[in-house]
């Protein structure tokens, strides 16, 4: 009986402990990244389009092969005497016909379309790669977006503490007559703002965990917390080295260039009309009024022809040159697009660079501006109590602690979505 209430005990705290576990699961950056990769419905939509495209490739590649169609037929005209039947067009009253067509097209405008199919799955292909980074990106600032959230939820609780203390100070003195009831009424405001504040920081934090719950699980209800790595050390890289990888693993620009090299088929595509183009047919069965190897005259009803056909373009009311103006500007086109991707990538270095720099720098300084606001807040309160500053003043510095608090937090986001942005363009994350 002992033995089955010990097991009943276990059975029940096992099952108790079952949302703790999920409560406390911890996500690093590193998990969250790959989690949103296999889970992000962008990488699947993207994914599908590059499958998409090799479609078209097999497609255009199967158009530049022969292909092999079985052709059956029976034809029935009504008789009238004649060998023909009432049609004089058909061959007599039936007609069967059963053969093997072997047809090829030889255009030069097929061969450059089946180029550009080449190129536009490699486009595909690299647009994953775009997606994939966008993706990385979003997480980066999502993940550090709720780090530093957690440390403003730290502060406002902090804050509350302080407040609280303030409050029993002035109440004290007031029950000793050194000061006025307008101290406490001061007092329980600041209290009350920052049991608010407390309210805000915990509803930015589950907007955050949503935002990138959506993003690393199937359900974005699932319970989490994220490693905290805001103030973990890290350097910013060499601007120059950053910019030659960036420009050498760029998915946008190796999209840009494919693009342009799509466009540039495209004319030659566009060209290829101008030329003529030749068919041929081959084609094997019967081909009778007799559904038989042998005809009433005892000759054979199996046999084969050949058709071969040229096509010369001459006269197409200017469509053909409109199509090659139309491949031109489209090359000119993806040019200008080529060379504001590069642009544009420079840019987003230098700027992201500049970010990550000044951040960076800046961190030392607001440790500083904490270090200093709390010693404020220290000496202000001594003061009061000695009757040498107003309430106001105590306030004042207990408001300044805790935004110079929350732009350390700030700062250091700052500073970690910045570098995570280089990081994303040049492909090391």
């Amino acid at each position: 009986m002992m033995r089955f209430f010990l097991l009943a005990i276990v059975a029940i705290v096992s099952i108790l402990a079952l949302p703790l576990a999920a409560q406390d699961l911890v996500i690093d950056f590193k998990a969250a990244l790959e989690r949103a990769r296999q889970q992000a419905n962008v990488l699947q939509s993207a994914g599908l389009t590059a499958q998409i495209a090799r479609e078209d490739r097999l497609q255009s590649k199967a158009g530049l092969l022969p292909s092999v169609s079985l052709f059956n037929q029976f034809i029935y005209t009504q008789p009238n005497g004649s060998d023909t039947g009432v049609f004089i067009a058909n061959n007599g009253s039936r007609v069967f016909t059963n053969q093997v067509n072997v047809h090829e097209d030889l255009s030069l405008t097929k061969s450059y379309e089946y180029q550009r199919s080449i190129a536009a799955e490699a486009t595909a292909k690299a647009r994953i790669e775009i997606v994939t980074r966008g993706l990385v990106a979003t997480v980066v600032q999502n993940y550090y977006i709720i780090v530093a959230a957690e440390h403003k939820l730290k502060n406002a609780e902090s804050a509350i503490t302080e407040a609280a203390r303030f409050l029993d100070i002035t109440q004290k003195q007031e029950r000793g007559g050194e000061v006025a009831h307008a101290d406490v009424v001061k007092a329980q405001l600041q209290l009350d703002q920052r049991k608010r504040d407390v309210q805000d920081a915990q509803l930015n934090i589950e907007k955050a965990k949503v935002a990138l719950a959506v993003l690393i699980f199937p359900d974005f209800t699932q319970a989490f917390r994220v490693a905290d790595e805001l103030e973990s050390a890290v350097a910013v890289p060499d601007k120059d080295a950053l910019e030659s990888t960036a420009k050498t693993t760029s998915p946008e620009l190796n999209v840009a260039r494919l693009n342009l090299k799509q466009e540039e088929l495209g004319i030659n595509a566009a060209r290829g009309a101008y030329y003529p183009a030749l068919s041929f047919d081959y084609f094997y069965g019967l081909n009778a009024n007799q559904f038989a190897y042998r005809n009433s005259f005892g000759q054979v009803n199996l046999g084969s022809a050949a058709i071969v056909s040229m096509n010369v373009p001459v006269w197409s009311w200017g469509a053909l040159q409109s199509r090659v103006r139309q491949a031109r500007l489209r090359q000119q086109q993806a040019k200008l697009d080529l060379n504001l991707t590069e642009r544009q990538l420079s840019a987003n270095i230098y700027a992201f660079y500049r970010e990550a720099q000044i951040a960076g720098r800046q961190i030392e300084s607001l440790r500083r501006s904490v270090d200093l606001a709390a010693e404020s807040v220290k000496l202000t309160l001594l003061r009061y109590q000695a009757g040498e500053s107003s309430a106001l003043e105590v306030v004042d510095a207990q408001t300044t602690l805790i935004q110079t608090r929350n732009g350390l937090d700030d700062g250091l986001a700052r500073f970690r979505i910045a570098l995570g942005a280089l990081q994303t363009l040049t492909g090391t994350l």
